[in-house]
């Protein structure tokens, strides 16, 4: 049996929340979203938790997060830098903002040895989910090119307050993912979700559509096909929007299914999303853990302390 190491991408800016929303409070006692996922990670078996953080929150980060939950699971830092890309490529000028979940991940690398799952920080995933992670990767062969991506229905993954980024999912039926598509304007709609390209034009999402929340678990044999896309992106995309251009972890393993050397299995989770996008999502995520906390399903106190 592996060891499955929890990575949390904890990296980003928080530029439509307003502010750094992975430390803002939203449990009983003060605990934030990463609290909850660290706890279900806990419980469905993690034993390690290495976060991807930038390097200027390193010290908020220990004294808000990873002080409290190295009790319950083993804690690792890695600092996603924009200058870690492959030899031979250079940062463009006035180019600040990080290069997207890929780039995160691949920050992560040298550091991972074992299966691994991939969060976000700042989304509620539920227990589902981490279990579904876990149970497929802790008998996975460490060299294994299929990999698996903990799913949710569209319509679970929606706010009130604006459009939200997700991969959207196609499925065979086997159950394994044949592509995926980051749309990064998805908004809620009769039976079901909409998205646009170009901010007039809107395309249907059927309810039940498969999308990812960045839930995937994965061998290291990821980072092999990262080598690759990687300097691709940087020379092909990247010049056409050079202060923005992402590169997204979904492109990733588009391209490695496409090239057939990847297979994804897809778990339905069934759960419900919540997270903050918005700073006016804030008080649906924590009417939503102050039930579920009235119901038994977690402890006022996540930690003990």
């Amino acid at each position: 049996m592996n060891k499955p190491i929890l990575v949390v991408m904890a990296a980003g800016l928080g530029s439509r929340y307003g502010g750094l929303k992975q430390i803002d409070p939203v449990g009983p006692h003060g605990q934030l979203i990463i609290d909850y996922a660290v706890y279900d990670a806990v419980r469905a078996g993690f034993t390690k938790v290495v976060f991807i953080i930038k390097e200027e929150n390193h010290a908020v980060f220990e004294e808000t997060i990873g002080a409290r939950v190295r009790g319950a699971i083993d804690v690792e830092y890695v600092f996603q830098k924009i200058d870690d890309i492959p030899e031979g490529f250079s940062i463009p000028e006035g180019r600040v903002k990080p290069w997207g979940t890929a780039h995160a991940v691949w920050s992560a690398r040298k550091v991972l040895d074992q299966p691994f799952a991939v969060i976000n920080a700042d989304d509620f995933y539920g227990f589902g989910a981490f279990k579904a992670l876990y149970d497929f990767l802790a008998p996975v062969d460490p060299n294994s090119r299929e990999f698996m991506l903990a799913g949710f229905r569209v319509e679970n993954t929606l706010t009130e307050h604006g459009t939200v980024a997700r991969g959207v999912c196609e499925v065979d039926g086997s159950g394994f993912l044949t592509g995926v598509t980051e749309r990064t304007k998805i908004a809620k709609a009769p039976g079901g979700a909409k998205y646009t390209e170009d901010g007039e034009t809107w395309h249907d999402i059927p309810a039940g559509t498969v999308v990812s929340m960045n839930t995937w678990g994965f061998t290291t044999r990821l980072f092999d096909e990262m080598a690759l896309v990687f300097p691709n992106f940087l020379k092909n995309d990247v010049p056409k929007n050079p202060l923005k251009a992402e590169f997204f972890l979904p492109f990733v393993v588009d391209e490695m299914i496409r090239e057939k050397k990847a297979q994804v299995r897809v778990i339905d989770t069934g759960e419900r999303w919540y997270g903050m996008t918005y700073r006016e999502d804030r008080p649906v995520v924590v009417a939503a853990i102050e039930k579920m906390t009235a119901e038994g399903k977690y402890p006022e106190n996540l930690w003990n302390r």
